[in-house]
């Protein structure tokens, strides 16, 4: 047993009251950099130590694996190695795969399924389509899919999504969702929602199974609560029923995944299907200063939905103000981003890997990381190429997946002429059409194809004339060979290790050759290199059992998110979206684009909910800040391929004026505020008075052109360059310049101070 004074060490008092809190249903509302993480291990270490719980009896969820593997390091330390294996800790993707794994055999599914990631639905949706004559683009594979996705998340099987279809849209997806689950029973495999799905249909059905998992977790941990969907809550509330020991850590304030099918209900109705249930709110923040926490709370108080009031407070200290910037346009206000990081770090406080550029939407990327190479910033962009979604990546993968389940049609598509082995385009097609026409697999097509070629072989009498429809030899006889990979790869599986396996893979496959000659020795030999770190992956499961080692690799590695391959250690400039950065926390963070229809998003307009949650996707992501936070918008945006007049966030106008600092108007921004921006907008004609020299100060009054197109002109900063165009623009002249080595730029001819460079 643990000294208790031992786990609650260091706790405050409402931590310290949530940990002790008596067996039965609890709910944390944990406001953010509240320590929830820490109440969560130390709960557990509290059950385990001082209740004498037995480990193996508690389940603790989780909605990523690195959220996952931070608690299970935490209660290592805690309670030592040997106490914290016998816990079963993870996401609830992976927990489910490890039960469908053992019981899926009562869903009448073999244990060996594969797991479809993302690229992998999409091909499957892609052949949806294809087999019901549906032309793509028409009907957009990504927005069919998501609204199959929609409903598995709301536990909607075919046969009711298709009752209740009304408009045409529906009745498509209502069809290709009936395929596209045929499609992946076929392949013995599961996406991501079926992981979810197919284990509350497994508790569904068979009670004595869902009993068996009652019993050995007695004791449920669930974190994010407010993020989980609704087959995540039912499935929660099927494992609970029995012993009602059910402990959830959340906070409605940061629901901000409704995308996914997350429901903020779930934790507003807590106590309504737990009457019993004890609410413990977490308020004191040790993350942020309070002048970041103020501006927070501000924003997030105006919420029309229901929530329960908290008031953050830390004893972190006041801090410096939060600052409000803005920029000309979305390429001004990344420079603005980018300067303001060179001076940080060159004040010596902070390191590139202290600081986070937060945005709405991806779109925003790239003026962000354009300012950052001019000013040679090292940077991250999170969601750009991700390692497991490399080209090469997915080739290894599929191979291995194939070794455990030939069954895998979109892997066996993948790799059946990769490297080039005599495969075309029509020999694909052509077996894509057999196996449809005989409802089978591709491997088991593959092998009544070598059947038919052997009972031919055995004839003893002069072959018969081809008939029609049969398969030339030379096509059949590469996908023979194909096939006899196959088989090799499932006989290897048996009695080498993961590493081994795919040391034999690779060099039977040649995919190192293959690599280069596709892409010549440099790429070649850099998508190699990748392919050897894939393999020091799996160095990792060298201690399972034999027999686990290649199911539970490519379980994982098909569960990873973006999160999970974010490298912390790396000194570079975090540029991620808000709803990704959901998690994490950075000394400085930049939170761009605050304008109306980008934060909150122009979907939300018209829709209550949604812009509830917008507000909360705002406190998200400046919550993530621990001490310096800056809030940025445009004066003008481009959007559409139009640049339009943008409009201040109405998050910016939620903030009491004392608690911003409004960074005085540099560059584009101090031009339109000395021109006189709003009087320009009333009375355009104004834009016409007398002119007056390009390179005086900052006219109070407007101007006329002086520079024209193939002009050449020198910039103090940019350096020479010519002129593409120019134009008046509120009272002041726009020139359009292309620079040398930096790009083309847009600039007020009034500050810029633009020199003529003699031919």
């Amino acid at each position: 047993m643990t000294d208790a004074s031992t786990i609650l060490d260091g706790l405050n008092p409402a931590q310290r009251q949530a940990v002790t809190a008596a067996p039965g249903p609890v709910l944390v509302l944990a406001g953010p950099g509240s320590g929830k993480t820490r109440v969560l291990t130390r709960r557990v270490a509290y059950l385990i130590g001082v209740h004498g719980v037995d480990p193996h009896h508690i389940l603790a969820v989780t909605f990523t694996n690195k959220a996952a593997r931070e608690m299970r390091d935490r209660l290592e330390k805690l309670l030592g190695p040997g106490e914290a294996a016998a816990l079963t800790v993870g996401t609830f993707h992976s927990i489910c795969a490890r039960f469908l794994r053992r019981d899926s055999i009562h869903l009448g599914r073999e244990r060996d399924f594969a797991i479809y990631d993302t690229d992998d639905q999409l091909r499957v949706m892609k052949r949806v389509l294809r087999d019901l004559n549906l032309d793509e683009k028409k009907h957009a594979p990504r927005a069919i899919h998501a609204a199959i996705s929609r409903a598995k998340n709301e536990l909607i099987d075919p046969d009711a999504y298709s009752r209740h279809a009304h408009s045409y849209f529906e009745e498509v997806v209502a069809r290709c969702f009936a395929r596209y689950q045929e499609l992946l029973r076929g392949a013995n495999a599961l996406d991501f929602d079926d992981l979810l799905v197919e284990t509350v249909r497994l508790f569904e059905e068979h009670p004595a199974v869902l009993e068996r998992y009652q019993e050995r977790y007695g004791f449920l941990l669930a974190d994010e609560y407010q993020d989980t969907n609704r087959a995540q809550y039912v499935l929660l509330k099927q494992l609970a029923s029995r012993h009602h020991n059910i402990f959830v850590v959340g906070d409605e304030d940061q629901s901000v995944y409704a995308f996914r099918g997350a429901d903020i209900r779930n934790i507003l109705s807590f106590e309504r299907d737990y009457p019993e249930a004890q609410v413990i709110l977490l308020e004191q923040n040790y993350r942020s200063t309070q002048a970041i926490l103020d501006v927070a709370q501000a924003v997030i108080n105006r919420s029309a939905q229901r929530r329960r009031d908290k008031r953050l407070w830390t004893r972190n200290g006041e801090g410096v103000l939060v600052q409000v910037i803005e920029g000309y346009d979305q390429d001004e206000e990344a420079q603005l981003v980018a300067g303001e990081i060179a001076r940080l770090i060159a004040g010596g406080a902070y390191q590139p890997g202290d600081i986070a550029i937060m945005y709405r939407t991806n779109a925003q990327s790239r003026a962000i990381e354009e300012a950052l190479i001019a000013r040679q910033a090292p940077y991250i962009i999170v969601g750009g190429t991700r390692f497991y979604e490399r080209k090469e990546i997915k080739d290894a993968l599929a191979y291995l997946r194939l070794a455990l389940n030939p069954f895998d049609d979109i892997s066996l598509s993948r790799v059946l002429n990769w490297p080039a082995r005599g495969i075309g385009q029509r020999t694909q097609e052509d077996l894509e059409r057999r196996a449809g026409a005989a409802a089978v697999p591709l491997y088991v097509m593959l092998h009544t194809l070598a059947a038919n070629a052997e009972a031919a072989a055995d004839q003893t009498t002069s072959p018969a004339p081809a008939r029609t429809g049969e398969m030339p030899s030379r096509a059949r006889n590469a996908l023979l060979g194909f096939l006899t990979l196959i088989d090799e790869s499932l006989d290897r599986r048996q009695t080498l290790s993961l590493g081994a396996l795919m040391d034999w893979l690779f060099e039977r496959v040649g995919f190192r050759e293959a690599l280069r000659r596709e892409y010549g020795d440099e790429e070649g030999d850099d998508r190699w290199n990748n392919v050897m770190e894939l393999r020091n992956v799996a160095e990792q499961y060298a201690d399972l059992p034999l027999a686990s080692q290649l199911s539970t690799f490519l379980e994982e590695v098909a569960l990873v998110s973006d999160i999970d391959t974010l490298q912390e250690e790396r000194n570079a400039v975090t540029c991620i979206t808000l709803h990704q950065a959901k998690g994490l926390e950075f000394p400085v963070v930049f939170l761009v684009g605050l304008e109306e229809g980008l934060l909150p998003h122009a979907r939300s307009a018209d829709d209550r909910d949604a812009l509830d949650e917008e507000r909360r996707l705002f406190y998200v992501g400046a919550t993530r800040a621990k001490e310096r936070l800056y809030l940025l918008h445009a004066f003008r945006r481009a959007t559409y391929g139009r640049t339009e007049i943008a409009t201040p966030s109405r998050f910016l106008h939620d903030i009491p004026p004392d608690l911003l600092q409004r960074a005085p108007k540099r560059g584009y921004a101090a031009a339109q505020m000395v021109t006189g921006r709003a009087a320009a907008l009333r009375n355009p004609r104004r834009n016409q008075a007398a002119p007056v020299s390009p390179h005086s100060a900052a006219p109070d009054g407007p101007r006329a052109i002086s520079f024209f197109a193939g002009q050449k002109v020198h910039h103090a900063q940019f350096g020479e360059g010519i002129v593409v165009s120019s134009k008046l623009v509120e009272g002041d002249e726009e020139v359009t310049v292309a620079f040398v080595g930096k790009g083309v730029k847009r600039l007020l001819a009034s500050f810029a101070n633009l020199q003529h460079v003699g031919e």
